[in-house]
C-alpha cells in the first residue's frame, strides 16, 4: 500500500512537508477501527526471539529510528506502534534553534538516497524533556544530544552536559553527536584532544549519578582509519558505552542523480543506498579492531531485510533506519525483525 498509493503522494511533495504529513497520515489511519486491527496484526515486532540486550539495556527487538527523525520527540508514540524497537530522539540543543534555511532537505530518487543540511532545527532541551514525561514504556529512548550553532567549540561542552542533565531522568541511553556535517565547526570536535575532552566530562557527570546510563558516540562514515584508531582508543580509555555508526557522509561518489543536479543542491549530509557499503566498513573496522568490545549500533543505508542482517552479520548489536524507511515505509520494520525472527 505504501509503495502504490502513500509513497507517490508523498513524493510529490516537498521532501521536509511530506516528512510531516506522513506522519499525520499514519495517525489518522491509526484512528480508523479497521485499519488499526490490520496494521497489528501484521507487526510481529515484539516476537521473543528478538529481543537483544546491549550496553546493560534490554530492547524489544533490535530495529530503531535513527536520530534526525523525530528531532523534538512528538512522535515517539506513532514511531513506537510502527513496530521500532527503540527510537532516538534529537538531534536537540540547549536552546531552540531554526536551523538552516529552506529548502534544506532533498531527494536523490535514482538513488534512493537524501541531502539534508537542516542544522539542529529543534524546540530546545526544555521542550524536549517536558515530552519525554509522557514517554512511551514499552520501548527503549535514546537522547541524541549537541551543541547550539552559536556555541564556539570551545564553549561546547557546556552545551552537551546542559542537555545531559535535563534529559538524564527520561532517556535510557545518550548519544553524543559531533558528526553532523551541517553545524558549522561541529567535525572538528572528533579530533582526538577535543573528542577526549567532550566525551570525559559527559562521562564524569554520568558517574556522579546514583544509576549512571549508558554514554554512546555517533560518529562519521568520513573518518579514516586512523582517525578510527583514535575513536576506538578514547572508547576504551574512557569506558564508553558503544558507537554509532555512521551518521551522514559529505562524500559524493559514484552517484546515479546527475552531477549538474547534485551541485545545484550544494552542501549537505548524504544518507541511504550509497551510504550502505561504507556504514558497513566502518562498523566492521570498529568491531574486529575492538576484538567485540565495543557495542555499535549500525546505522547507513538499511533499506532491506538483507542489509540489516548483513550489518548485524558484521557485529553490530542494534541497526537503526532512516532513509531506508522513507523509501520503503513502514514495512520495512516488518519485513526486518520478520527475517530474524525466522533465522
Amino acid at each position: 500500500m505504501y509503495k502504490l498509493l502513500v509513497k507517490p503522494y508523498l513524493f510529490s511533495l516537498d521532501p521536509e512537508k511530506a516528512h510531516y504529513k506522513a506522519l499525520k497520515l499514519h495517525k489518522i489511519a491509526l484512528s480508523i477501527p479497521i485499519l488499526n486491527l490490520f496494521y497489528k496484526r501484521k507487526k510481529i515486532h515484539d516476537h521473543p526471539s528478538l529481543q537483544r540486550k546491549a550496553f546493560g539495556i534490554s530492547f524489544p527487538n533490535p530495529v530503531g529510528m535513527a536520530a534526525g527523525f523525530d528531532k523534538d520527540a512528538k512522535f515517539m508514540h506513532q514511531l513506537a506502534e510502527m513496530g521500532f524497537g527503540f527510537v532516538e530522539v534529537g538531534t536537540v540543543t540547549p536552546k531552540g534553534q531554526p536551523g538552516n534555511e529552506k529548502p534544506r532537505l532533498f531527494r536523490l530518487k535514482k538513488d534512493e538516497a537524501l541531502i539534508n543540511r537542516m542544522g539542529f532545527n529543534n524546540e530546545g532541551v526544555d521542550a524536549m524533556a517536558e515530552r519525554l514525561k509522557n514517554r512511551p514504556k514499552h520501548i527503549v529512548i535514546g537522547g541524541n544530544i549537541g551543541k547550539n550553532k552559536v556555541t564556539p567549540n570551545e564553549d561546547a561542552i557546556s552545551d552537551y552536559l546542559i542537555c545531559f542533565e535535563k534529559l538524564f531522568p527520561y532517556v535510557d541511553y545518550f548519544v553524543v553527536n559531533v558528526s553532523s556535517p551541517n553545524t558549522p565547526n561541529l567535525r572538528e570536535l572528533q579530533d582526538k584532544e577535543p573528542l577526549k575532552a567532550l566525551l570525559g566530562a559527559v562521562i564524569e557527570a554520568n558517574l556522579k549519578k546514583e544509576n549512571p546510563k549508558p554514554v554512546l558516540l555517533k560518529i562519521a562514515p568520513d573518518l579514516t582509519n586512523t582517525q578510527l584508531d583514535d575513536v576506538i582508543d578514547i572508547a576504551r580509555e574512557l569506558n564508553l558505552s558503544g558507537i554509532v555508526a555512521t551518521n551522514t557522509t559529505v562524500w559524493r561518489r559514484n552517484l546515479k542523480t546527475p552531477q549538474e543536479e547534485i551541485d545545484k543542491i550544494g552542501a549537505g549530509g548524504l544518507s541511504g543506498k550509497p551510504l550502505t557499503k561504507r556504514a558497513l566498513e566502518v562498523v566492521t573496522y570498529i568491531v574486529e579492531k575492538s576484538e567485540g568490545k565495543i557495542p555499535v549500533i549500525g546505522v547507513g543505508g538499511i533499506h532491506s531485510a538483507a542489509d540489516a542482517k548483513a550489518m548485524l552479520k558484521a557485529g553490530a548489536c542494534l541497526v537503526q533506519l532512516y532513509s531506508g524507511f522513507v523509501y520503503e515505509g513502514t514495512g520495512l520494520i516488518s519485513d526486518i525483525n520478520k527475517e530474524l525472527a525466522i533465522r
